[in-house]
């Protein structure tokens, strides 16, 4: 899941949901209790973002694999379109009522008018607050109302909610409201199948391309799982489900071109076999993890040459980790792809410079790519461990934890990631400085709580840094500068991992709510620690130049 990223929007422009329906207000979850209001130019905004080009080695390619490229960039431009109206309605009606070139290219980057930096703040004049659920669903629609509903398919990933004549619910499949522009993108993945050489790369493509037009995406879910050989590769579709804040039911359209790295790829294989193992010791009561993960699970490095529509949406994904289908993972486990080139963009451009500003001068050194890239591998690893149905007969995790399961499995996938690197490493199959993974672990929650209550991401990390401030993982000195406390931090973790994998294996959505109330927010001391970055210019992420072109295909 996504890590990694993200929320939904809605159809009608300037609806102010504050007037119109009060379930649907989103509740701020970003406080600064004391420190004034920064006012800030359009142009500082576009500056929070850095700009990267996205590029790999096409010499290592064949020619139909550069042939290939283009017409999967194409199939998956198109789902920049298509999560635009997700996200928001008609993107070309409002970018004609804004003539600030600057406010149009923020528009962009946050695909709609409001700020996912920022607890989705809106910056357009007019617009009002950010729906709920996007446009999935009508603005003046109670979550009563929907629960109501004799709707079967009202809870699909692949439906929309709408209003008829009489003003009744009804739903519309996205392979409906979408078929022209997914009619479109399947047939550039069947002109890609035409000319890629690899078995299972062909086979997923045929069914991907199928799977466009009928939303029924397990077979290629399926199919893709047992590709193993393949050298560039693409995912594409209704995936993630951050961008839905009422019910986190809907999927979001994206799409990633990507060029397998074979020898860091090879390098990382081994791990998955540990994962069965590592499930067993899970810090957690048994009854939570009687689940076995799928024995096929890999991990692969990517260099990604093209990103589209959700995990293009502000903040931007350096690791993925699919299929999200619960029966897909159970048989043959995940794959967890490490976007390389751009983790190390983020890496150089953000980790780094953050590190100058807040960890304290004697643990800078223990802030490596290595462990960035470790932590962040390992994150998505963990995303198959722990529990993916509920001890209590309340279905699915997703299903019990509703809104707030996305930022729940984003916390324990952040935290069993760091279980995962400290078992590995008493095994001996990491060897780095122990102190390299947990400074720079600490590091990165100042990295992702940047990203705001808005995305899982962030509110996941608000709710890491509160639980170790308490436990005493971490100390803040008077000059803002933070030391970790390595041995707190590993109790703190083991604590954490324990509570997150109870809450989802009880599925209480009450005492999840509790938590996300207390802890997923920015209190006064870290939001001036984050301000402090802002005034020291470092990006709070990028974006990226690119495309067949700057492949130079």
């Amino acid at each position: 899941m996504k890590k990694i990223l993200v929320v939904l929007l809605f159809a009608v422009l300037f609806v102010n949901c504050k007037d119109s329906n009060k379930v649907r207000i989103p509740i701020k979850q970003t406080t600064n209790e004391v420190a004034p209001v920064i006012t800030r130019s359009m142009k500082d905004k576009l500056n929070d973002y850095v700009s990267v080009k996205l590029t790999t080695d096409t010499s290592k390619l064949s020619e139909d694999e550069k042939k290939m490229i283009p017409l999967l960039i194409q199939a998956t431009d198109i789902m920049n379109d298509l999560f635009w109206y997700q996200a928001y309605g008609d993107k070309n009606e409002l970018l004609a009522t804004i003539k600030d070139e600057d406010t149009k290219k923020f528009v962009t980057i946050n695909y709609g008018p409001w700020d996912r930096m920022k607890g989705d703040e809106s910056f357009v004049k007019g617009v009002g607050e950010k729906p709920m659920g996007a446009n999935f669903y009508p603005t003046d629609m109670t979550k009563e109302e929907f629960e109501k509903a004799a709707l079967e398919d009202k809870n699909s990933l692949y439906t929309f909610l709408r209003r008829d004549k009489e003003g009744k619910l009804h739903t519309v499949a996205f392979n409906t409201q979408f078929k022209a522009q997914l009619t479109q993108a399947a047939s550039f993945l069947l002109e890609a199948e035409k000319l890629a050489k690899d078995p299972g790369f062909k086979k997923y493509l045929t069914l991907r391309a199928q799977a466009l037009l009928n939303d029924n995406f397990q077979p290629s879910d399926m199919a893709w799982m047992d590709m193993k050989t393949n050298h560039i590769d693409v995912v594409i579709g209704p995936i993630e489900t951050y961008e839905d804040q009422l019910f986190g039911n809907k999927a979001s359209y994206e799409g990633y071109v990507l060029v397998k790295d074979m020898e860091w790829s090879k390098r990382l294989a081994k791990y998955a076999d540990f994962l069965p193992e590592l499930q067993k010791g899970l810090p957690v009561d048994a009854k939570y993890k009687t689940e076995s993960p799928g024995t096929d699970s890999e991990l692969n490095a990517y260099d990604v040459v093209y990103y589209a529509g959700d995990c293009n949406a502000g903040g931007k994904t350096i690791a993925i980790n699919l299929p999200n289908d619960e029966e897909v993972q159970l048989a043959k486990g995940s794959r967890r792809l490490q976007l390389k080139n751009a983790m190390q963009a983020k890496f150089d451009k953000i980790l780094v410079p953050i590190s100058k500003v807040l960890i304290d001068p004697s643990q800078q050194k223990h802030i490596t790519f290595d462990a960035f890239f470790a932590n962040t591998m390992f994150h998505e690893v963990a995303h198959g461990l722990g529990i993916k149905k509920t001890i209590n007969g309340k279905g699915s995790v997703r299903e019990a934890l509703k809104e707030h399961s996305s930022a729940l499995e984003e916390g324990k996938a952040d935290i069993l990631g760091l279980y995962l690197v400290l078992e590995l490493h008493k095994k001996g199959e990491l060897t780095a400085d122990i102190k390299d993974y947990m400074t720079t672990f600490m590091t990165s929650i100042f990295r992702s709580v940047r990203f705001g209550a808005s995305s899982a991401h962030g509110k996941a990390n608000m709710i890491r840094f509160y639980f170790f401030k308490e436990k005493g993982a971490f100390t803040r000195n008077e000059d803002g500068m933070y030391t970790v406390n390595y041995e707190k931090l590993n109790e703190a973790m083991k604590e954490l991992s324990s509570l997150i994998l109870t809450l989802q294996g009880n599925g209480d959505y009450e005492a999840v709510t509790k938590l996300v109330a207390e802890k997923g927010v920015i209190k006064e001391n870290l939001q001036a620690d984050l301000d402090r970055l802002t005034e020291m210019s470092i990006p709070l992420d990028i974006v990226f130049e690119q495309g067949a072109s700057e492949l130079g295909l």
